[in-house]
């Protein structure tokens, strides 16, 4: 926008019939009335999405520094550490990498099975790719790199409300900014801290947390309460001789399933 003035006595500025002002009077009232820009403000979208990721945090949090620890206990630098917490950024495929690397296995071997365990991720992005279209090319490196299982749970279910193309792009990336931010302040700790954080504190347990803490609020049915209720039990039975922890597995998700069922019922009545 361009201004103007006139160097007279500032009549041009003047409504009819009010008296004429001096040119100082008129300079600072425009300079006191032109538009100021707004204050830096965050999206509602950005705003909400770090609302509804505030229950996994704790989680991402102390898995950050599960693999933090695990970083120094193997020898690795400290700089070295926060640099693969930042370019890497893949929680499971660190772990997985850096303990083939720990035994001797070839860097190929370390990098093939990273990626084999981040296959999941081309499906999410495929399924991403409706709901992020307005964030255009430039967007979509960043929008990729930023992908997680905890932030696309969320975002998934963040959209079951109607949103616009950009509001869409907005939610997913408040919510992975503060996956990002929760993991890269657990892996700071753990390296910082490394061997001092008690074993007591059983940090690993934090991992089913996290997963619990998005799949709970997804079980709206009868088939994914039993799925949910099977898969747990098997993970936490697994140690049990004989492979018990397939048939209790399969015993709790016959159960959670009638008992999600029977819930289901008396909220429709």
């Amino acid at each position: 926008m361009v201004l103007c003035l006139n160097a007279g006595d500032g009549r041009d500025f003047q409504a009819p019939g009010v008296p004429p002002r001096s040119t100082a009077a008129v300079e600072w009232r425009l300079r006191h009335s032109l538009i100021r820009p707004a204050p830096l403000q965050l999206h509602p979208q950005f705003l909400a999405a770090v609302k509804a990721c505030l229950p996994v945090l704790p989680g991402v949090m102390a898995f950050g520094a599960i693999s933090g620890v695990a970083m120094i206990a193997a020898g690795m630098p400290t700089y070295l550490a926060l640099l693969m917490s930042v370019l890497v950024y893949a929680g499971n495929a660190q772990l997985a990498a850096l303990q083939l690397l720990t035994s001797g296995s070839p860097i190929a071997i370390a990098i093939l099975a990273a990626l084999v365990i981040n296959l999941r991720f081309s499906i999410y992005s495929l399924s991403m790719v409706p709901h992020l279209a307005a964030a255009g090319p430039r967007w979509r490196p960043l929008l990729s790199y930023l992908l997680t299982d905890n932030g696309y749970a969320v975002t998934l279910r963040g959209y079951e409300k109607p949103l616009g193309a950009a509001d869409k792009v907005w939610f997913y990336f408040g919510c992975s900014a503060a996956i990002w931010v929760a993991w890269q302040i657990g892996t700071v700790l753990g390296v910082l801290l490394g061997a001092r954080i008690p074993a007591s504190w059983h940090l690993e347990f934090s991992i089913v947390l996290t997963f619990l803490g998005i799949v709970v609020p997804t079980i709206r049915d009868r088939a994914v309460a039993a799925a949910c209720a099977a898969g747990i039990t098997a993970v936490l039975a697994w140690p049990l001789p004989l492979r018990l922890g397939l048939l209790i597995a399969a015993a709790a998700g016959i159960v959670a399933g009638m008992l999600t069922e029977s819930m289901l019922e008396g909220k429709r009545r």
